[in-house]
C-alpha cells in the first residue's frame, strides 16, 4: 500500500461515488482513463439505499393500500388488512440488496475503475488522500482532474435529550422491519410529508411537527394547503410552528415536549422521525488545501459554467447548490465527464450547466410536480407575471378518476417574454404530467405555441391548457 509520501498519479480521482460521481467515474473509466472512485459508505450513495428507490417502494405499496380502499366509491366492496413486513422484505431484498453494493461496485470496476473504500479530503489543488477502512491511508495526485461529489447526510438538530435515542431519520425508516403503533414526524418537507403518509396507510398514527406554519414551504401555497388537507382525512395530525425543547425515551416510547412560544406541550410516541432537511458534507472535503476559499453559511461555493471550483477541480451533486436531486447530480456528471473528456480526448464537450428548468417531484398522493419558478419567486425576481390554475378534478380525465383526483395545474408566465418561466402539477401522476411542463420551462417555448397545440382526450394533460386560458 502506498504512503502519504509516495503519491499515486492517476487521470482522475472521484471524491464520493453517489449517482453523479458513478456516472462519471464509469464514464472516464471506459473512454480509458486511468480512474479512481473514493466511497466511504455505498456505490450509488443515498438514492438507492436510504432515498429515492426504497422510499418509492414504500409510497407504492402505501398508494396500492389507498386505492384498495377507494373500491367502495367505484368499484364494489374489498376488505384491506395492510401488512408492512412485505414492504420490508421487498425493500430488503429487492430494492438494496440488504444494503450491499456489490453489483454497483463491480459495475464499476469492471469499467477499468479502481474503488478505494475510506474517507478522502483535498490535500493539494489535484490531490487527494484517503483515509481507508483497513485503517491505511493513500494519497493520490490526479493528472487531469479532480471530482467532488460529497452528497449531503440528515440534518439532526441539537436538541437535549436527543442524542443517544433510538430516533430515526429516513436511513433508519426505509430499513424499518415494522410499521410502529405511533410516530411523530418533525419536519415537515418532501421526506417527511412522503414517510407519514406512507406510514400512516400501513397503519401507523402520525403526528406531524412543524417548526413552520405550513408544509412544504418550497411550494405554492396551494400545494401546501391541499396537501395538509388529504392527509389530516387520512388521519394525520399537524401541528405547527412548534420548536421541540426536549426529548427522552424510555420503555420503547418516546417523550417529546414543545413550545409554541405561548405554552408548552407535550407528545408521546413509540417512534421518532427527525425529517428537518438535509446537511451538506463539503465541509469535510477540505477546500482549503485547494486554495479555495468559501464560507459553509453563504451555501454553496462559487462555480464556473462547466461546474468548476478552479481550473481541474469540479463540484457536483447536491453541495453543488442547484438542488439536491439525483437527477441533478446526474446532469452535472454528465456536463462535467463531457467537459474532462473534451479537454483531453478531443471529444465534443456537451455544454454547460443551465438551471432555470430544474424539476422536482413530491412522490405523496397526490404526486407533486415542480419546475421552475414559483410565483412568489418570480415576482421577487421582477418578472411582468401572469399566472393560470385549473383544478384537476374539473378536467375530464379529473371527473372520470373520481377519488383520489385531488390536485391543480399552475403555470407562471413571464408575460414579457410569452414563455412560461415555473409550473405545478399536482394530481394523479403529477409527476409524470410535469414532463410537459418542464420542457415548456426549459425549451421557453411560447405560451401561444402551448395554447395552440393538440392535447390527446381524455388526458391528465388536457389540464394544462385550462390553466393556460386561466393566465391573468
Amino acid at each position: 500500500m502506498a504512503s502519504k509520501n509516495k503519491p499515486e498519479t492517476v487521470d482522475v480521482v472521484v471524491l464520493g461515488m453517489g449517482p453523479g460521481g458513478e456516472s462519471v467515474a464509469g464514464e472516464l473509466a471506459a473512454a480509458g482513463l486511468s480512474v479512481v472512485g473514493v466511497e466511504a459508505r455505498l456505490v450509488g450513495g443515498e438514492c438507492p439505499y436510504y432515498g429515492c428507490i426504497p422510499s418509492k417502494m414504500m409510497i407504492r405499496a402505501g398508494n396500492v393500500m389507498a386505492e384498495a380502499l377507494r373500491i367502495p366509491d367505484l368499484a364494489g366492496t374489498v376488505e384491506v388488512a395492510p401488512d408492512f413486513t412485505q414492504v420490508a422484505r421487498r425493500i430488503r431484498t429487492e430494492g438494496t440488496d440488504n444494503w450491499d453494493d456489490t453489483v454497483a461496485a463491480e459495475r464499476f470496476t469492471a469499467k477499468g475503475g479502481v474503488l478505494v473504500r475510506g474517507t478522502g479530503r483535498l490535500t493539494g489543488p489535484r490531490e487527494v488522500t484517503v483515509s481507508t477502512h483497513d485503517g491505511g491511508h493513500r494519497t493520490f495526485r490526479a493528472r487531469l482532474a479532480i471530482v467532488l461529489n460529497p452528497g449531503t447526510n440528515p440534518a439532526v438538530p441539537e436538541v437535549p435529550g436527543l442524542a443517544g435515542t433510538p430516533f430515526w431519520t429516513n436511513r433508519e425508516a426505509v430499513q424499518a422491519a415494522d410499521a410502529p403503533a405511533s410516530m411523530v414526524v418533525w419536519g415537515g418537507g418532501p421526506i417527511a410529508v412522503e414517510l407519514a403518509q406512507a406510514f400512516t396507510r400501513f397503519g401507523t398514527k402520525v403526528t406531524m411537527v412543524l417548526r413552520g406554519s405550513r408544509l412544504l414551504t418550497r411550494e405554492e401555497p396551494e400545494t401546501s394547503e391541499l396537501l395538509a388537507s388529504v392527509l389530516r382525512n387520512e388521519g394525520v395530525k399537524i401541528l405547527t410552528n412548534k420548536a421541540l425543547t426536549s426529548v427522552t425515551h424510555a420503555q420503547g416510547r418516546f417523550q417529546l415536549s414543545f413550545s409554541d412560544g405561548i405554552s408548552p406541550s407535550s407528545l408521546r410516541a413509540e417512534q421518532l422521525l427527525v425529517a428537518t432537511g438535509r446537511a451538506q458534507a463539503l465541509a469535510e472535503v477540505g477546500l482549503s488545501a485547494a486554495e479555495i476559499s468559501w464560507d459553509l453559511k453563504k451555501g454553496a461555493p462559487a462555480l464556473d459554467q462547466y461546474l468548476q471550483l478552479a481550473n481541474g477541480l469540479y463540484l457536483i451533486g447536491d453541495a453543488a447548490g442547484a438542488g439536491a436531486f439525483t437527477h441533478m447530480s446526474m446532469y452535472q456528471g454528465n456536463i462535467v465527464a463531457g467537459h474532462i473528456l473534451a479537454r483531453h480526448l478531443e471529444q465534443a464537450d456537451r455544454g454547460t450547466a443551465d438551471n432555470h428548468a430544474v424539476p422536482r417531484v413530491t412522490f405523496t398522493d397526490p404526486e407533486i410536480g415542480v419546475v421552475g419558478l414559483t410565483e412568489s419567486q418570480a415576482r421577487d425576481a421582477g418578472l411582468s407575471v401572469r399566472v393560470g390554475l385549473t383544478k384537476v378534478g374539473e378536467s375530464t380525465r379529473g371527473w372520470i378518476h373520481g377519488a383520489g383526483n385531488d390536485g391543480f395545474i399552475k403555470v407562471i408566465e413571464d408575460a414579457d417574454a410569452g414563455v412560461l418561466v415555473g409550473a405545478t402539477s399536482v394530481g394523479p401522476m403529477g409527476g409524470e404530467v410535469l414532463s410537459m411542463l418542464a420542457l415548456a420551462v426549459h425549451a421557453r417555448i411560447p405560451v401561444s405555441t402551448l395554447e395552440s397545440m393538440i392535447y390527446a382526450y381524455p388526458t391528465f394533460h388536457r389540464a394544462i391548457p385550462e390553466a393556460l386560458k386561466n393566465l391573468h
